[in-house]
């Protein structure tokens, strides 16, 4: 009971602190959701330190020198606590995002999530040690249950209760008692006098290369699919906030499953593994049901569960003997690691696309070849048949990808790609993307190239409250999210347009693919870097208009949107200054939260929802939240006429802040 009782602690601070830590760093790295995949590559890497400390202690240290040795680390960690990043790990606007992210995870957390990772293991074979005859592995499931209930527990009874701080000092608490807790069992387990095992586990033969080779491939083929379905139900099917979760709860699912060793069984289980093999191909081929948000996820799902049961089901059956328990979960965890490198590292820097999801159900699709050939010839065959329409589909959908693009570039913040329409007629359109989300459309022929476009045509929130400050003389304004340019198209001579954006790809795709910013009459400053880390940085820029338009997919980063934030906008606009936050969202219901901000700060606030009114432009829809010292400056012609009428307040609501924010709350 007091192993299971230490592994399940262990395992839940573990990945209690994965979303924690995450967005404590999200807002230093503009909100991207790569920074979620990096975090990921991090943990996955650090759980395979773990690992590869719990094995080397475990086969070279005497019990006693492994309790003095594992109970030391434990005082140095505990005595580094609280785990709190510090602030000179902020970016300066100019460094590599992946590289900074694992240093400040290393500095903060390296040396308590190490511990933590190498406890399943560790304690594992201390009990098969103490206990010789009884199964350690399904340690492994307490393990895994326990990563689940934290992982879906924090944003449901962690996150809107507890600001930032009260969850660090709170996990730093568990931290201090998990220790003692540790320590403890290291003592008593060095206690324990060593039995003989049976004799069929003293002369198992070792494992051989081939048994390191397919765990390797099961678990690496495991972690690539999970990350590159995260990847695609994120970015290309829906940006849900903390939809990340659902694939990592399976996963974590399918090893509490796995690990039960009761439910897996090839010769039952090889039909809906193919299928669902055969399902992912399926939607990777589909253009039927690809905007079809309940069949997408549902389908990707469903099937990541299935594939992922078949992986880690097929590591269960190939465990060795408990004598080599700790080099198999060592094997296991390099595999996850590598997963997390080639989807967070390798693919970005390979690829100009999510290539990589095609890769990973081929890559399952193969290792269910090889595993399900020897049942029977029905296996056998379907499974080579499964195999090559999963390559078809993979090939076509890479092909498929670029139909249209005349520039697909991809970096650390996602997929860009450029798309023409109808080209040479006089409905030539060219339309930037980030995923499934347009970020900027402008019509190429020359009568029309001019006139700004979709969220930003002049019937829009910020349309009209830069018509508002234009009517009274040249204008500066300010602009979070770059985009393709489009609001630069408003820019007269004598008017100053200050673009923020932390992409680099995306100022030369506006630059060189859009006219915005080259036909505007205005001068065109663009600062590189988090918006709000530069404004923090800055003197006061005296701006008119400030428009808070940076998409992370297709949600404005959180820590655009707090208190602080507020307080560092109101900063650099003038008195009567507007700043217009753009809310518009299938998913979050941000009203009610911009509209506390403009309360708490003293303001006021009022609503533009733009339905396309202009004949001449497209007919986008898009929400605006104007937000000003002056009641005046938001009683303007333009802004009355534009349809402003009081925003939707939500008293229940506590305001966001640097330490609070409840993305749950506001889903629609």
């Amino acid at each position: 009971m007091a192993y299971a009782a230490t592994i399940f602690l262990s395992s839940f601070l573990l990945f209690l602190v994965q979303p924690m830590i995450a967005k404590l760093i999200l807002p230093w790295f503009g909100g991207s959701a790569a920074v979620w995949t990096t975090c990921m590559l991090f943990f996955q890497s650090a759980l395979l330190a773990g690992y590869a400390y719990a094995h080397a202690t475990n086969a070279r240290l005497a019990p006693r020198a492994q309790a003095m040795l594992h109970t030391a680390l434990l005082a140095v960690a505990v005595a580094l606590l609280p785990i709190i990043p510090a602030a000179h790990w902020k970016p300066l606007g100019d460094e590599e995002p992946i590289v900074r992210i694992l240093l400040v995870l290393g500095a903060t957390l390296g040396l308590q999530y190490l511990l933590l990772a190498s406890t399943s293991p560790l304690l594992q074979a201390w009990f098969a040690r103490a206990r010789p005859g009884e199964n350690p592995y399904r340690l492994f499931a307490v393990s895994n249950l326990a990563s689940l209930l934290a992982l879906v527990g924090y944003p449901v009874a962690m996150e809107p209760y507890l600001g930032s701080r009260q969850q660090v000092l709170g996990w730093s608490a568990l931290f201090a008692a998990f220790a003692l807790l540790c320590a403890w069992i290291a003592w008593r387990s060095a206690r324990a006098v060593p039995a003989s095992g049976p004799a069929q586990e003293a002369s198992a033969a070792p494992p051989r290369i081939v048994d390191y080779l397919l765990w390797l491939a099961l678990s690496a083929a495991g972690s690539v699919l999970l990350l590159a379905v995260t990847n695609h139900v994120t970015q290309n099917v829906a940006s849900i906030p903390q939809l990340w979760l659902a694939p990592l709860t399976l996963y974590l699912l399918t090893f509490i499953l796995a690990f039960d060793g009761r439910i897996y069984r090839p010769r039952y289980f090889w039909p809906p593994v193919l299928a669902a093999i055969a399902a992912m191909a399926f939607f990777l081929y589909d253009t039927v049901y690809m905007f079809n948000l309940a069949v997408q996820l549902a389908g990707w799902l469903s099937c990541l569960f299935v594939a992922c049961l078949f992986c880690h089901g097929e590591l269960y059956r190939t465990r060795p003997a408990p004598h080599h328990l700790t080099a198999f979960y060592l094997t296991v965890s390099a595999g996850g690691a590598l997963g997390g490198v080639l989807v967070a590292v390798v693919a970005p820097l390979a690829f100009n696309a999510f290539y990589e999801l095609g890769i990973g159900v081929v890559a399952v699709a193969l290792l269910a070849a090889v595993r399900f050939a020897p049942l029977h010839a029905a296996a056998r065959f379907g499974s080579l048949a499964v195999l090559l329409v999963a390559a078809a589909a993979a090939v076509y959908d890479g092909l498929r990808f670029e139909r249209y693009s005349v520039l697909t570039e991809r970096s650390f913040y996602g997929v860009l790609r450029v798309k023409e329409f109808e080209v040479g007629t006089e409905g030539w359109t060219r339309r930037l993307l980030h995923g499934v989300i347009m970020h900027g459309e402008q019509f190429m022929s020359p009568g029309r190239r001019g006139i700004p476009t979709t969220y930003y045509q002049r019937s829009s929130g910020v349309g009209v409250a830069i018509a508002a400050k234009e009517a009274r003389g040249p204008v500066r304004v300010g602009v979070i999210g770059l985009g393709a340019g489009t609001i630069a198209a408003y820019g007269r001579p004598g008017d100053v347009f200050r673009f923020y954006d932390i992409n680099p790809q995306v100022v030369v795709i506006a630059r060189s693919m859009f006219t915005f910013l080259s036909d505007s009459g205005a001068r065109i400053e663009i600062a590189l870097g988090d918006a709000r880390l530069s404004l923090e940085r800055e003197p006061p820029e005296n701006f008119d208009v400030l428009a808070v338009d940076a998409f992370s997919s297709d949600a404005i980063p959180v820590h655009l949107t707090t208190r602080e934030a507020l307080g560092v906008y109101l900063r650099h606009v003038k008195r009567d200054g507007i700043v217009a936050f753009h809310v518009s969202n299938r998913y979050l219901d941000l009203v009610p939260v911009v509209a506390r901000l403009a309360r708490v700060h003293g303001l006021h606030a009022v609503l533009v929802a733009d339905r396309g009114k202009d004949d001449d432009e497209d007919d986008t829809t898009s929400d605006w939240v104007l937000v000003s010292r002056d009641a005046a400056a938001l009683a303007a012609k333009q802004i009355v006429d534009g349809g402003a009428r009081p925003p939707e307040q939500r008293p229940d609501w506590r305001t966001w802040t640097d330490d609070y924010s409840n993305l749950v709350q506001i889903l629609k």
